[in-house]
């Protein structure tokens, strides 16, 4: 679950980090309010779920009042990587000295926090890491111990000469590791961390990821959720109970069980197609989670043919038959349906199916290759 800027502004804020104070507009003429509040001058920063912000044209400086209001009704409503934008965020102009980058993630390889820093603030990480991957500094945090004070003063001293920097950025580093596991994040990024003329460290930006399986422990974090700024399809398979990624392909994939997922996408490609998405049902005998998968995926213009592959163990296969048969007569599905099924019940499944006109095939490897000549045809 991604946060915007300002939610997560709150977060470091609550931790103690050096932040800004920001506010937010939602009309041009309440951000020319909020910047005469604040001296006649603020940076106009776009609340979007995406980076390149800056790039986009969603991140401008405001002299006065009015240039704030010019700039926030050329940002609201404009389009940042498919996202619209439907507030701003502005916050006090910064004498800015130099400007760092520092990031927390999760390093799955070892199962750890990773500190990711660099002298190259105020750019996207990914272009640094690809173009001068010396210029990035990494320290795996044991979380048994946490972020050692010795630890984040060697990250501290790899921003900045300077030891009263080096210090301060300390800090501010370890109060960015208690965020990141206090509110079981899987991403914290400060870009740019600046030091100020006046030899003050602060972080200027924020971003926070929230691990979706942490918010059964922390429901409140539930609430910062932005249901206008998430694709309508991942809403929807939440809802229902899906597991859902949009992909860019046009076979729609819709599968009980993870690891057969991610199988049946891998055949796909294999046999020269491209999913359009992940879509795992899970293991619910649930006529109903079946109806809303098809809408789901029959909502992806791109997609060509939706593939049915279907293991029932848990998941009963006439249950997903049945699925299959409501969700075709509720909707007009335009899209070819290539079914196989396999397991629990599905003699029964193949009796359903039979009756509305659906045949099922027995082999995977079939079905992915007729599925992928379809969505070629």
């Amino acid at each position: 679950m991604n946060l915007h800027e300002f939610q997560a502004r709150e977060l470091f804020r609550d931790a103690g980090m050096p932040v800004p104070r920001g506010r937010v507009a939602t009309t041009p003429a309440e951000a020319a309010a909020i910047t005469a509040d604040m001296g006649g001058a603020a940076v106009v920063k776009a609340q979007v779920h995406s980076g390149g912000r800056g790039k986009a044209g969603g991140v401008k400086l405001a002299g006065t009042p009015e240039e704030a209001e010019a700039h926030a009704r050329a940002i609201l409503g404009m389009t940042i990587r498919g996202l619209t934008v439907h507030k701003v965020l502005l916050v006090p102009v910064e004498n800015i000295a130099s400007e760092r980058y520092v990031g927390i993630l999760v390093d799955r390889a070892v199962q750890a926090p990773l500190f990711m820093v660099s002298r190259e603030g105020g750019v996207d990480i990914e272009e640094v890491a690809a173009t001068d991957p010396a210029a990035i500094t990494r320290l795996r945090v044991d979380p048994r111990f946490g972020l050692l004070p010795h630890q984040a003063y060697r990250l501290g001293s790899a921003l900045f000469d300077a030891p009263s920097l080096a210090r301060q950025c300390a800090t501010v580093l370890s109060q960015l590791y208690q965020v990141f596991m206090k509110n079981g994040a899987s991403l914290c990024e400060v870009n740019p961390l600046i030091a100020t003329e006046a030899g003050e460290v602060k972080a200027i930006d924020a971003k926070v990821t929230i691990d979706a399986n942490e918010l059964f422990r922390r429901p409140a974090l539930e609430s910062l959720r932005d249901l206008d700024a998430e694709p309508a399809a991942e809403t929807h398979a939440r809802a229902a109970g899906l597991s859902f990624v949009k992909l860019d392909g046009n076979v729609g994939c819709c599968v009980n069980g993870a690891g057969l997922a991610m199988a049946t996408m891998d055949l796909v490609k294999y046999y020269g197609g491209d999913p359009a998405n992940f879509l795992d049902i899970g293991g619910s005998s649930s006529p109903d989670k079946v109806v809303a998968a098809l809408e789901i995926i029959t909502a992806d213009p791109n997609v060509q043919v939706i593939l049915f592959n279907i293991f029932g163990g848990i998941t009963r296969c006439d249950d997903v038959a049945r699925g299959i048969v409501e969700a075709t007569k509720r909707a007009d599905i335009r899209a070819p349906i290539l079914i196989r099924l396999t397991g629990t019940n599905e003699a029964e499944a193949r009796d359903i199916l039979a009756a509305e006109g659906f045949s099922a095939f027995t082999s995977m490897d079939d079905v992915v290759r007729a599925a992928v000549e379809r969505a070629a045809a």
